[in-house]
């Protein structure tokens, strides 16, 4: 039923999809360390006191450290759609 080209395009769409669900799975198991500061923003904010401020600035970190995969994530979109539309 299926033509040798039907059965690559298959084949390389089952590729792609793997890869997509690898590289999701690993992003996933590598953003969970998120929650570290560096050496000098840990004893400037440790102690009681400080706790409204330490939250502030891991929210910060966490917002810094997602805009460049947003950005990386919207290039490849648009590469995608690129290669889609010529083929």
């Amino acid at each position: 039923m299926f033509s040798r080209e039907n059965k690559k395009k298959t084949i390389e769409k089952r590729r792609i999809g793997l890869r997509v669900c690898f590289y999701i799975l690993c992003s996933v198991f590598f953003s969970v360390s998120s929650y570290a500061q560096c050496a000098m923003c840990r004893a400037a904010l440790t102690g009681n006191e400080n706790k409204v401020k330490a939250a502030a600035v891991n929210d910060g970190i966490v917002y810094l450290m997602v805009i460049p995969y947003v950005l990386v994530g919207a290039l490849g979109y648009y590469i995608y759609r690129m290669k889609k539309k010529k083929s």
